[in-house]
């Protein structure tokens, strides 16, 4: 893509779209949830441990595939990640048991989602624009991963009626394609260069960080927020079948989700630009654990689950742009994918526990409520955790970044 081209706004459109895609289709997982289950006789417990292992994969390997990022550049990065989306929902369309569930919607999505996600695409972003627009900058990509969960839970919804799951998954892996010229958007080799604040090479910065006590109440926060939203993802709709209510209520309620989340994750792009991001995001985790109280102990019908995701999706990927912001404002931009993929691990352990830990208390107890519950006291000590950092830049010379060609 001509260099003319390569604006911050077509950066933000196109990296929007790439999370749209990657996150869109993600979050339809759960609706595969009852009719896979049911037809290749399997426990929750067995597909909630496949998309465990995807997002502890895709933490994992986030880190390594950020430093590839901020050295060779996002575009081939994304490329990647979107033939290993495309092999994986493929394999998941033929699987007939734990073995391609597993390979499909474990490994090969997993290592999709590290190379297609957040920490990739906003470092990428972040690198285009300048400091003062960089908060809103990134909440506005980050609310593409929300337009894509608002726009695939009713298309996944109709895919899985008309086509059955194993058509579905095809028809996803097409759309899974497009990610392919929309990397071209963010390609670009990271170098230093200009002025501004972070190490000057990728050793010193993460010895800063990992001795930082802000970045790592950071990865400790950004935990409870993958535990929360993941259970809620991949449960919700067997949740709310069990209340007797029909799958066109959980779709419209992830939708609900993604689109109140379009605001949500826009508005504390710009609270971030406007207060210490410290405070929202404590804000953002006390209203997440009174919206889950609220919701648990109310009568359930199909208001009150409407009401529920509404509040829930305003408050849903709010924290990625005000956590990967507040990276970058505290170690520079130079080395963002790497050092903001790192608190991802954290985000995504949380996310392994809550979506694996909610298949096997259903399987034991027949209930979600243990995790709910785990859900409002985790909120609350992620609020606590953010008190305390010290939400200033570090004072080290040179680290700023200019994008060259690939």
């Amino acid at each position: 893509m001509p260099a003319a081209v390569r604006t911050p706004l077509v950066a933000i459109v196109c990296g929007g779209l790439i999370l749209s895609l990657a996150m869109g289709i993600r979050q339809t997982f759960g609706l595969f949830l009852p009719p896979v289950t049911a037809d290749l006789c399997m426990a929750r417990e067995t597909f909630s441990l496949a998309m465990a292992v995807q997002n502890l994969l895709w933490g994992a390997v986030q880190p390594v595939v950020g430093m590839i990022a901020d050295r060779y550049g996002a575009g081939r990065v994304v490329t990647a990640g979107a033939a290993a989306y495309v092999a994986g929902l493929v394999v998941m369309s033929g699987m007939e048991g734990t073995a391609g569930l597993q390979m499909g919607g474990g490994v090969l999505i997993g290592l999709a989602m590290a190379a297609t996600g957040f920490s990739v695409v906003l470092g990428a972003v972040a690198r285009r624009v300048p400091e003062e627009k960089r908060s809103m900058a990134l909440g506005l990509v980050s609310a593409g991963g929300s337009f894509g969960q608002f726009a695939m839970a009713p298309v996944g919804q109709a895919l899985i009626a008309q086509q059955g799951w194993q058509g579905a998954f095809l028809s996803m892996a097409v759309l899974a394609a497009l990610m392919v010229p929309l990397a071209l958007a963010v390609a670009g080799r990271p170098s230093a260069a200009g002025r501004g604040h972070g190490a000057a090479t990728l050793r010193v910065a993460l010895s800063e960080a990992l001795s930082h006590r802000g970045y790592l109440y950071l990865t400790a926060g950004f935990f409870v927020c993958g535990f929360q939203v993941v259970f809620v993802a991949v449960h919700l709709p067997a949740y709310l079948r069990d209340l007797g209510l029909p799958g066109t209520t959980a779709a419209t309620a992830l939708a609900l989700i993604g689109i109140f989340n379009i605001a949500g994750t826009y508005a504390c792009g710009a609270l971030g630009g406007m207060y210490p991001k410290k405070w929202v995001l404590a804000g953002l985790y006390v209203l997440r654990a009174m919206v889950i109280a609220v919701f648990l102990a109310a009568p359930k019908s199909e208001m009150s689950v409407y009401i529920f995701a509404s509040a829930l999706g305003f408050l849903w990927l709010g924290t990625v742009p005000l956590t990967s912001g507040l990276v970058g404002h505290i170690f520079g931009v130079r080395y963002l994918s790497t050092l903001f993929g790192i608190v991802f691990f954290g985000h995504q352990v949380g996310s392994f526990l809550g979506v694996w830990l909610g298949g096997v208390v259903y399987d034991a107890t027949g209930s979600y409520d243990a995790i709910w519950i785990a859900s409002i006291v985790l909120g609350l000590a992620a609020a606590l955790l953010h008190a305390p950092i010290a939400e200033r830049p570090l004072a080290v010379p040179a680290g700023s970044v200019a994008v060259t060609a690939e």
